[in-house]
């Protein structure tokens, strides 16, 4: 019995020693941990630092920068304005969307006119007393009578054709804008393009001109003149 507790005595002390070992990390693991952690750190800031370096790099200098010509026409084509927002000509978007609305307030404005003068000319000409739209036409005081009905006809049907042509002026007016934002968009874009340099100058020198035909002698015939050459 003595020697059973004593073996149990021992075996429990090396389990509790056991237990300290796993849970109390020795000098060496704990410097290798701290290491690998630095190096981890370390790593990370490096990539870290690689990352804003690569976006520096591809940052677009806008001052070197020069739009794509077919791009810039692409893009107007597809939206309206994109064109001079991809050329950075952003003052040019108001006057594009001001046409565009302009137009487009014009087109619907005629297009009624067209259709109230078109129901009321159509009114006018079936002699049907409960369709008179037109009486909203006539001024205060005024109506339509057997004298006057012929000459409010021809009223009414050439105001009728007259904002129905505006109408078609005002769709054709948006369509020329729409043409000159994607013809402004390319050229401005091409423009940029070219090196416009400070040094514009003019240099004009004396030079000797040789002629085609042939004197007496048999020697060509030669004259004096001025030679321009533009700098720029």
């Amino acid at each position: 019995m003595r020697h059973l507790l004593l073996i149990l005595f021992v075996f429990m002390s090396l389990c509790t020693m056991a237990q300290e070992e796993a849970v109390v990390p020795s000098p060496q693991v704990v410097e290798l941990t701290d290491s690998l952690v630095d190096d981890t750190v370390s790593v990370s800031m490096e990539q870290v630092d690689k990352v804003v370096q690569k976006v520096k790099k591809e940052r677009r200098d806008w001052s070197t920068w020069r739009p794509d010509p077919k791009r810039a026409m692409w893009l107007a084509i597809m939206l309206p304005g994109a064109g001079q927002i991809y050329n950075r000509k952003y003052w040019k978007l108001p006057i594009v969307y001001g046409g565009f609305l302009g137009c487009i307030y014009a087109m619907r404005w005629n297009n009624q006119m067209y259709l109230d003068y078109s129901q009321a000319y159509l009114d006018i000409s079936d002699n049907d007393p409960k369709t008179a739209s037109y009486e909203q036409f006539l001024h205060l005081g005024q109506s339509i009578n057997s004298t006057n009905t012929e000459r409010y006809k021809q009223i009414f049907k050439s105001r009728k054709d007259k904002y129905r042509r505006w109408r078609d002026l005002s769709f054709i007016a948006m369509m020329a804008v729409y043409a000159l934002s994607i013809v402004d968009a390319y050229v401005d874009a091409s423009l940029s393009q070219f090196d416009i340099s400070d040094d514009l100058s003019l240099r004009l020198a004396p030079t000797v001109i040789n002629g085609n035909t042939k004197i007496e002698s048999g020697q060509n015939n030669h004259a004096i003149g001025m030679h321009a050459a533009l700098t720029f």
